[in-house]
C-alpha cells in the first residue's frame, strides 16, 4: 500500500473513531509503528490530524470564536492555575502586555496585589478589574470593539502596541497546534502579529482543550513563543516536540489552594 493511499485509510478510520492510537492503526494497516508515525507526521503538516495522549484524532475546525460570556465557564480551573503559574514568571517593575481572553484574565487576578508593573491591555474585562483591584500602572490600547470578547481588535490596536516597549506579552487563544495560533477572526491576527514584535518575550497562555483546533486565518507560527503555559492534559509528545524546538513548556497542575486563594483575594479586595 503506498502512502498516500495508507494516509487516506488512516482519515477514513479516524471519521469513525474519535482517537485511535498508534498501535491499533498499525495492526489495522498491517505495517510498523515507525511507518504509522510517518504517515501521521504528513497529515499533521497539512492539519487533517492531530496527535493526543493516546493515540491520534482528526484535527476541529474552529469556526467561531466563543463569546467572553461562554469562555468564562469553561476549564475555570485549569485557567485559574495557568494564570497563577504566569504570574509567578513576572519580574518586579515589568511591563506586561495581557491579550483578551479569560485565561489572561485570571493573571490579573493574580497579580492584583502588585503595584510595581505596568499592564497593556485590550481587554475591557481586565480593565476594569485592575481599575478596581491594582496599584498597577494600566493602559487599554483603545480600537474597535469586539462586544461579545468584551475586547478591542485590528489596526488600532496593532498601531498602539507597535509603539510600546513591552517586557512579557501573555497571548491567549482560542486555537492552535504546532505549527501556532489561529482564529476565525481576521481583524484579531494583525494584533497578535504586533504584539510579538513588540514585546521582549511571548508566552503562550492556553488550556490544553484549545490545543489540535485549527481556525481559517494563522496569526503567530509557534516558535515566535519562548515559552507555552499550559495543563497535564497536554499531550506529552507534543511537549517534547516543542521543547526539542527550543520553546519551554510549564504545565500546571489544578490546585484547589491556588483556585480558593484567588477567589478569597477577590472577595476581599
Amino acid at each position: 500500500m503506498i502512502p498516500a493511499e495508507r494516509q487516506k485509510n488512516i482519515l477514513s478510520l479516524l471519521s469513525k473513531h474519535e482517537v485511535i492510537s498508534i498501535n491499533d492503526l498499525a495492526e489495522r494497516l498491517q505495517v510498523s509503528h515507525m511507518t504509522i508515525r510517518r504517515d501521521i507526521t504528513k497529515l499533521e503538516d497539512i492539519e487533517k490530524v492531530i496527535s493526543v495522549s493516546g493515540g491520534v484524532q482528526l484535527t476541529q475546525v474552529l469556526d467561531r470564536e466563543p463569546s467572553h460570556d461562554i469562555k468564562s465557564v469553561l476549564n475555570s480551573g485549569e485557567k485559574s492555575c495557568i494564570g497563577y503559574m504566569a504570574s509567578q514568571s513576572i519580574p518586579k517593575n515589568s511591563s506586561i502586555y495581557l491579550d483578551a481572553g479569560t485565561t489572561t484574565l485570571e493573571i490579573a487576578h493574580h497579580i492584583a496585589a502588585r503595584d510595581d508593573l505596568l499592564v497593556i491591555t485590550n481587554d475591557f474585562a481586565i480593565t476594569a478589574y485592575l481599575s478596581h483591584h491594582s496599584e498597577c500602572e494600566l493602559y487599554h490600547t483603545g480600537g474597535r470593539v469586539d462586544k461579545a470578547n468584551q475586547s478591542s481588535i485590528g489596526n488600532k490596536v496593532a498601531e498602539f502596541l507597535s509603539s510600546m516597549n513591552i517586557d512579557i506579552a501573555f497571548i491567549s487563544t482560542s486555537s492552535w497546534n504546532l505549527k501556532g495560533i489561529s482564529t476565525p477572526s481576521e481583524p484579531k491576527v494583525v494584533v497578535k502579529k504586533a504584539i510579538v514584535t513588540a514585546a521582549k518575550k511571548n508566552i503562550l497562555v492556553s488550556d490544553s482543550s484549545k490545543y489540535g483546533l485549527v481556525a481559517t486565518f494563522h496569526a503567530i507560527g509557534i516558535k515566535c513563543f519562548d515559552m507555552i503555559i499550559t495543563d497535564t492534559d497536554f499531550p506529552h509528545n507534543a511537549q517534547n516536540e516543542l521543547e526539542e524546538n527550543g520553546i519551554k513548556v510549564l504545565t500546571a497542575h489544578i490546585d484547589e489552594n491556588t483556585v480558593s486563594i484567588k477567589k478569597m483575594s477577590i472577595a476581599h479586595r
